[in-house]
């Protein structure tokens, strides 16, 4: 369809589609979704062949969290049955990380609940940076902590962290129906913290809130202004006990069509499947494979993932193969000016217009009706119980 064309083009230009055209990619009917799948491929292979690179999640500090985020299992207030404890000493998280390694990790992304770190945390995280790094030589450490202060960022930098996470998750005009304790422009705030510390700055957006298509695709024009180096997209997880325990808005063909149009929007970013994956896309993880580069390996911060294996079966028999160690993740024309090194949650680094395009008739734009669900869904949302802050061997 011209649609397609002309977005595939512009991917390969690095050229901005408008927002009429993000917005009928998301108005694409079932019968249009392998002809949009396989034009965003395109724009995916062009900028990064047909590498995945695979990234751990190490949780350093579990529940307890001030905010209020009604997504997260961790937020003030929540009845979620998660693991909760403590700070990991470094020897604790290095060997977890290392767990995640030994699976065929790049990356280690170190998370800690909270509003943000204090300057005593900062030293206790640059400390687990330093130990990560002494026993897996090449490894990249990305740092997630929450909202940061000033000269925070320098710091973790001198520590040896390669990039910082903070997710938008959401549209700015419906950030406030989210989360009260803090703002969109806190969040916009610390990456660009990251950025002027010269850290790869990591951000993205959680899809399944109940918000619009033009939420979505306002969060990801946001996104490519801010230019983060990676951009994780995560799909609500609906645990019991926080509010959103009912919102099942997506299913797996709205879930491709969401990676569509953050990889049409923007095109040479390492573009990452993240939390919710196998809750939502289920049978159809292979064929996000072909508008993602980048996944988490094994479980999440507070629920539990497919089998690390069962990853690693997914990308060889969908044709992939894991990104090397040696192997530079971004396009040159991005890596070169990545701290010299290549660039990327979180669970835990992608809105909007009314007008209709020529990819799938006009469409209402609006979210759709949610799932009956008079409980939550224990069947698909499984609590970690396993890893860091346990005695069980963590899954990578």
């Amino acid at each position: 369809m011209d649609l397609l064309n002309t977005l595939v083009d512009k991917g390969l230009r690095r050229e901005l589609p408008s927002r009429e055209e993000a917005l009928a990619v998301l108005a694409t009917s079932d019968d249009e979704l392998l002809d949009v799948v396989a034009a965003a491929g395109k724009v995916r292979r062009q900028w990064f062949g047909r590498r995945v690179k695979l990234n751990y999640l190490v949780n350093l500090k579990s529940g307890l969290c001030p905010e209020d985020c009604s997504y997260c299992s961790q937020r003030l207030g929540s009845k979620a049955e998660i693991l909760k404890y403590t700070w990991l000493k470094p020897e604790e998280a290095s060997k977890a990380a290392a767990a995640g390694v030994a699976g065929g990790a790049k990356r280690v992304c170190l998370v800690a609940s909270g509003r943000g770190p204090t300057d005593r945390d900062v030293d206790r995280v640059s400390e687990t940076i330093g130990a990560i790094k002494e026993q897996n030589e090449g490894v990249e450490v990305c740092a997630c902590l929450g909202l940061l202060s000033d000269g925070q960022a320098e710091r973790l930098r001198g520590a040896g962290a390669d990039a910082y996470n903070h997710n938008l998750n959401t549209s700015e005009s419906t950030y406030g129906e989210i989360t009260s304790t803090h703002t969109y422009a806190d969040r916009v705030d610390t990456v660009q913290k990251a950025h002027a510390a010269g850290l790869s700055a990591c951000s993205g957006l959680i899809a399944g809130m109940g918000e619009t298509d033009e939420d979505l695709v306002d969060v990801a024009y946001s996104l490519r202004e801010l230019d983060p180096d990676s951009v994780p997209v995560n799909f609500l997880i609906p645990f019991e006990g926080t509010p959103l325990a009912k919102e099942w808005n997506l299913t797996p063909q709205r879930c491709l069509r969401i990676l569509a149009m953050v990889r049409f929007v923007c095109p040479d970013v390492e573009v990452r499947i993240a939390g919710g994956r196998e809750v939502h896309l289920r049978s159809m993880q292979p064929l996000a494979l072909h508008l993602a580069n980048s996944i988490f390996l094994g479980d999440y911060l507070t629920s539990e993932g497919q089998a690390g294996q069962a990853d690693l079966d997914m990308i060889a028999d969908a044709g992939f193969e894991v990104e090397g160690a040696d192997q530079v993740t971004l396009p040159q024309h991005r890596a070169g000016g990545v701290c010299g090194s290549e660039a990327s949650e979180a669970e835990a680094c992608g809105s909007a217009a009314d007008a209709c395009g020529s990819g799938g008739g006009c469409g209402s734009h609006t979210a759709p009706e949610p799932a009956e669900a008079s409980e939550a869904r224990t069947d698909l949302v499984t609590v970690r119980r396993r890893g860091a802050g346990t005695d069980l061997a963590p899954n990578a």
